[in-house]
């Protein structure tokens, strides 16, 4: 029986552009990241200039939650688009294997983010 990666075909267009679920907000999550990045270069730049230890410590928690924010944007986008699309995999016998792959995958990620 063909596990659920290999019922995954890509595509045949060498120039296609894989669509993940996040994809259609591809802008916004660059543009978040990139705020979270000079966030972290202000870190770096507080602890270089000898700042309050405190004063870091709640800019260290600003990136943590703008970071958990993006996270679950992301879990958000997998479940809404490859879970589900795993859903709508045509062939009955693929369908549940693909579903489960799918709700593991997601289930390992979100493990990843709580530890």
């Amino acid at each position: 029986m063909e596990s659920s990666e290999d019922a995954v075909t890509p595509p045949t267009d060498a120039t296609a552009v894989p669509q993940h679920g996040y994809t259609a907000n591809k802008e916004a999550y660059l543009l978040r990241l990139k705020r979270i990045e000079g966030q972290v270069r202000g870190i770096a730049r507080m602890v270089d200039e000898d700042k309050y230890c405190i004063d870091i410590l709640t800019q260290v928690a600003a990136v943590n939650k703008a970071l958990h924010a993006v996270s679950l944007g992301l879990v958000e986008e997998h479940i809404g688009h490859c879970v589900v699309g795993a859903a709508s995999e045509p062939d009955p016998a693929l369908r549940a294997e693909a579903i489960d792959f799918k709700v593991k995958e997601a289930t390992n990620a979100i493990g990843r983010l709580l530890r």
